[in-house]
């Protein structure tokens, strides 16, 4: 089962909202009411999932991270997480051309293109440091 915000949770597991759906989403999400706290919770969306058996879910290991940014606070609190995470590693957090190159969906032409385009700046200095790697 997957609860909303549990006093005492069953588990270490959490649902962390990156949801991928099927077209039928839209006639489920129209038929859910408001929760105890008075909002539409996407927990209760999931729970339909479950109850159909069709949910499928990944457990995300070591080097993933949750950041919540539900508040101002959290908010500047992950972008700090961010920051000091690339800049200590000297690596851009999802940046999506360096994956799509690595991955092989995009050739180092292209990269080198996107790069250019930038190169003044921080980010395509870092894609152009990309190209240089070995794969």
């Amino acid at each position: 089962s997957i609860e909303e915000k549990p006093q005492e949770p069953k588990s270490n597991y959490a649902v962390v909202g990156l949801y991928f759906y099927p077209n039928e989403i839209t006639g489920i999400a129209k038929g859910i009411k408001p929760s105890a706290r008075g909002e539409l919770e996407i927990t209760t969306v999931n729970q339909c999932f479950v109850e159909d058996k069709s949910l499928k879910l990944k457990i995300l290991g070591r080097g993933f991270a949750w950041l919540d940014t539900g508040t101002h606070d959290s908010l500047s609190d992950a972008s700090i997480f961010v920051e000091v995470i690339e800049k200590r590693q000297g690596l851009k957090i999802a940046c999506l051309e360096a994956i799509a190159y690595r991955k092989g969906w995009i050739t180092k032409e292209r990269i080198q293109e996107i790069a250019c385009a930038m190169r003044k700046n921080q980010y395509g200095q870092y894609l152009l440091k990309v190209t240089k790697e070995e794969k």
